[in-house]
Parts: C-alpha cells; sequence; structure tokens
C-alpha cells in the first residue's frame, strides 16, 4: 500500500508540474524563441531534479530517468510532440550511442562482466573467498580489505568499480556484508582516491581544464585541500573499525547478519545459476585480475603515445580512458581464455558460453547508463552548464573568502543534477581560475580543490552518475538500495566538508583545516553511533 501511495504521489507530482507549465505551452506554439527563452535558465536543471526525485520516491530508476528525458525534450521543443520525440532519439539516445567514447566505455562494461563470468565459471572467485575466509577472521577485516585494494587500484574510477567488486564479492559474502555495503565501499574509494592519485585519469581531466597555467602542478597543490575525498576515506575507516551504520544501511546490515545480503533487491540470475568448477584455484581470479590491470594500464598509456616516446606521466594525462581500457580489456579477455584452456578449468564452449552471461548481468547497468546520459543530454541541450557558469560569474567577485565553500555547493549540486564530475570541472574551474590567477593565487587552489570535492560529492549523492552506476554494477547490487544506502553517509561528509572550507577560505592553509576537519567528522560520527544506541 506504502508502495502504491508513493507511486501515486509521484504520478500526480509530475502532472502537477506538467499542470504549472501548460501556459507556456500555449506560448510556445504561437512563437519560434519559446526554446530561447527557457536555454539558460533554472529550468534546465529541472528534469535532472524531476528524474532523481522520482527516482528516491518510487524506488524505480529506469522510468524515472524516462521522465526525466521526457521533461527535457518537452522543454526544449516547446512542448511540440513531434520536435520532443525528434529530440529524444536523434539528440538523446542515439547521438550518446553514437559518441565514441561512451561506445568505449560500454565495451570495457560488456567485456569486465564476461571476465566475471569466466572467474566465477573457473570456480576462481570462490576459491579467493575460502582462501579469504581463512586469512580474514572478521567483517571488519573484509571491509577494510575492500577499502584497501580500492585505493590500491587508482588509475580510474570505472575500472576501480568494476575491478574492486568482482575480487571482494566473494570476501564480503562470506562474512555477511550486505551488498550496499559493498557498493557504498567501492564507490567512496573509486572517486575519492582518483581525484588525489596524480598519476589516474582524472588528474589529467582536471589537468586539462586549467587553461593558461601549468595545470599538472596546480592538480598537486590541490591534493592537500580536497577535503571530501580525503575525510570520506578517513569516514570509511572510522565507521568500519567503530562499527558504525545508520540511516537505510543499518536495516541492511542486519539483514545482511541474518543471510539476506540484498535485502529489497536480489542476486542477479547469472550470479545463481552459473555452475562452478570445484577445482577452481585462486591463481584462478589473481592471474586475470593482475592481466587485466596490466593490459588496461597499457592500453590507456598506448592512446596517449607512450610507444610514440612520451614519457609514462605525460602518456598517462594524455591518456584516452575509453578507448585504453577497451583495448586493454579485450587482450586481457583473451588471454584469460588462453590460460583458462592451458590449465584446462573451462573448456573452449565454456568460455564462450561465458560471454553473453557476462553480458546479460551487465545490462541494467548498461540502461541505465544510456539512459542517464541521454537526460545529461537533454540537460545539456536546455544550458544548464550556461545557466549556473553565469549565475558564479556574478556573484563570486564578491564573496571572495567564502568562495571556495559556496563553489563547493554548487559543484555538489551541479553533478548532483547531472550526474557527472568532469563536466562540472569543466564549468567551474576555468571560472575560478579567471577569478583568482591574477588576484589571489592561494585561494585559486583552495577553490579549484573545492569544485572537485564538490563534484566528486555530487556525483556519489546522483542516482545518474556513471559513478555510482559502475558501484551498483560491480556490487551486483540494487541501484536504488545503493543511492539510497549511500546517501547519509555522503551528507555527513559534506557538511564536515562544507564548514572545512570554510575555515580554509579564511585560514588559506592546507593544515589547520584538515584536522579541525578530521576532528568535526569523529564527533558527527560518535554522535550518530550514540543517538542510535539509544533509540
Amino acid at each position: 500500500m506504502k508502495k502504491l501511495n508513493r507511486r501515486l504521489i509521484a504520478g500526480a507530482s509530475v502532472l502537477s508540474l506538467c499542470a504549472v507549465l501548460m501556459p507556456m505551452t500555449a506560448l510556445a506554439a504561437g512563437e519560434e524563441t519559446a526554446v530561447p527563452s527557457m536555454y539558460a535558465t533554472f529550468w534546465a536543471l529541472i528534469p535532472p531534479v524531476v528524474a532523481i526525485v522520482l527516482a528516491l520516491i518510487t524506488k524505480e530508476v529506469f522510468s524515472s530517468l524516462f521522465i526525466g528525458i521526457l521533461v527535457g525534450g518537452l522543454f526544449f521543443s516547446g512542448f511540440s510532440f513531434e520536435g520532443t520525440i525528434l529530440h529524444i532519439f536523434n539528440d538523446g539516445f542515439v547521438a550518446v550511442l553514437s559518441d565514441s567514447y561512451n561506445v568505449g566505455i560500454l565495451i570495457f562494461l560488456v567485456i569486465l562482466g564476461a571476465m566475471v563470468s569466466l572467474m566465477n565459471r573457473a570456480g576462481g572467485s570462490a576459491a579467493f573467498g575460502q582462501f579469504a575466509k581463512e586469512k580474514i577472521k572478521t567483517r571488519a577485516g573484509a571491509q577494510l580489505a575492500t577499502v584497501a585494494l580500492g585505493v590500491l587500484i587508482f588509475i580510474d574510477d570505472y575500472f576501480n568499480c568494476l575491478t574492486v567488486g568482482s575480487v571482494m564479492k566473494p570476501v564480503t559474502d562470506q562474512h555477511k556484508v550486505s551488498r550496499a555495503k559493498l557498493a557504498y565501499l567501492i564507490d567512496a574509494t573509486a572517486a575519492p582516491v582518483c581525484i588525489i592519485a596524480p598519476i589516474s585519469s582524472w588528474a589529467a581531466a582536471v589537468s586539462g581544464f586549467v587553461e593558461g597555467e601549468d595545470g599538472f602542478s596546480i592538480f598537486i597543490r590541490a591534493i592537500p585541500y580536497n577535503y571530501y575525498a580525503l575525510l570520506t576515506l578517513i569516514m570509511m575507516i572510522i565507521i568500519i573499525l567503530l562499527n558504525i551504520d545508520f540511516g537505510p544501511m543499518h536495516t541492511h546490515e542486519a539483514n545482511a547478519l541474518k543471510g539476506d545480503l540484498f535485502t529489497s533487491g536480489s542476486a542477479s540470475a547469472s550470479e545463481e545459476a552459473a555452475p562452478v568448477n570445484a577445482k577452481g584455484k585462486v591463481i584462478d581470479l589473481v592471474i586475470p585480475i593482475i592481466v587485466l590491470i596490466f593490459c588496461c594500464v597499457t592500453g590507456m598509456i598506448y592512446t596517449g603515445g607512450f610507444f610514440s616516446g612520451e614519457n609514462f606521466v605525460t602518456a598517462f594525462s594524455n591518456s584516452d580512458a575509453s578507448v585504453g581500457l577497451a583495448l586493454g580489456s579485450i587482450f586481457a579477455m583473451i588471454l584469460t581464455i588462453i590460460i583458462y584452456l592451458i590449465r584446462k578449468v573451462l573448456t573452449f564452449n565454456e568460455c564462450m558460453d561465458c560471454l553473453p552471461s557476462g553480458f546479460k548481468a551487465m545490462v541494467p547497468a548498461i540502461l541505465i547508463l544510456t539512459f542517464a546520459w541521454t537526460l545529461k543530454a537533454m540537460t545539456d541541450s536546455l544550458g544548464a552548464a550556461e545557466f549556473v557558469a553565469s549565475a558564479m560569474e556574478q556573484s563570486a567577485k564578491g564573496l571572495m573568502v567564502f568562495l571556495p565553500a559556496i563553489i563547493f555547493l554548487v559543484g555538489c549540486f551541479l553533478a548532483f543534477s547531472t550526474g557527472t564530475s568532469w563536466g562540472t570541472f569543466g564549468i567551474l574551474i576555468p571560472i575560478v581560475v579567471a577569478v583568482f590567477e591574477n588576484s589571489n593565487p592561494q585561494l585559486m587552489i583552495i577553490s579549484i580543490s573545492a569544485c572537485m570535492a564538490g563534484a566528486v560529492c555530487g556525483d556519489h549523492c546522483s542516482p545518474i552518475s556513471d559513478t555510482t552506476i559502475m558501484a551498483s554494477a560491480g556490487a551486483q547490487c540494487n541501484h536504488v538500495n545503493h543511492v539510497t544506502t549511500q546517501l547519509p553517509y555522503a551528507l555527513v561528509a559534506a557538511a564536515v566538508s562544507f564548514v572545512t572550507y570554510l575555515i580554509a577560505g579564511i585560514a588559506q592553509n592546507p593544515w589547520v583545516p584538515l584536522p579541525i576537519g578530521i576532528l568535526l567528522l569523529l564527533g558527527a560520527l560518535l554522535v550518530i553511533k550514540q543517538l542510535n544506541k539509544s533509540r
């Protein structure tokens, strides 16, 4: 009954929105200037907000994303039926699925799904789970091992999410850690580690947005000020060691201890039904993972010109992550199949059977990514980036000292609404450089870091974020479950980060605000733990 009421409320909300906007429809029908009148205004942010709110209310992500896309198409076309359909399909679905970067990510996702299926079928995952059960004795140990592996794989967030999920699922399952908690640990290490790692696809992206300056040097100097990333990593250690769970995550963890790892979600069909080779060994998981890491790193530096004479750092900075990961994963899959055939743990036919089963396991993630990319295309076509950039430029010069904290909030909201961290960098970093490069270089560094931190925070909170979708896929967790359980944790880290950026804007020193932020975070978590006990 509650679910029905929620759906009725959601439907009524959409109808109400349409009713409010109907007067605009009449104007749109008679004037060709209706689309520009909505361009680069607050209305540009309505489609993603509608999608996100509906997803959180109905717990159903596909229809929610589609309704957000539909609202974006209606706004762009001036509520023209033909214009809406053409814009959604031509400029939306067809365009995003024709984009070479997106296609590379989808190929990487499919091949990773196939490799996971191969490792499961060969018995490598089960053998590693049994080995880890003997070596890792506690639930806290399993979670700390997940965080440690996530920190080690700092090359790329997509690669991080799927690899850590593949390796650690058997371990966390053995120790009855919920899939929602596993997804949080994966998501909370992927982007935060990449955004403070000098050799990563994220460092390359940020460096490219800092025009007229030494982007890589600025990225290095901004690391101590990246409070959300640093505090999120510290927060994971605290909640694991002190056994602090709150919000919906508390329910998921309680159910996991009773044997239900998924709560309202369920295991994928491929995960439940796939036969497993009882003779599999730990090396049947470890060797493919090592091969995958090596091939993907090689693929990325290849696209950056390493084999044409560039040094490693330059090649990595200039790399195309999409092409590099796709090339690397294909070679890794071929080598894995050859290794399994030589070891005779799988026959050739069994290896080929794993390809479609791995693809099927990734279908939900592929669908959500496609819908999310299309929603972003709708938002871009309405000028959301221009609206935020204009608002920031008009207010920036009068704020100065408080600008890092405000940029952090703006970055959070923009990344949450659009589901993209890199797009947020591209919008805000050039504005920050223009405001501060000739007046206060130190405050420019802090503000750039606040932009990066806000983008990662908004990305964590957003159900339409590609990294959040990848974390759900890596943990094989229901996507809405992951979003709702992670949100309270991200908001605690965000609140402490906001206060820390207020202090940083005044102190303009990296070492004073960070210890204060850590103490505030520890105090907040201890208060939350005490409140949970009293309940």
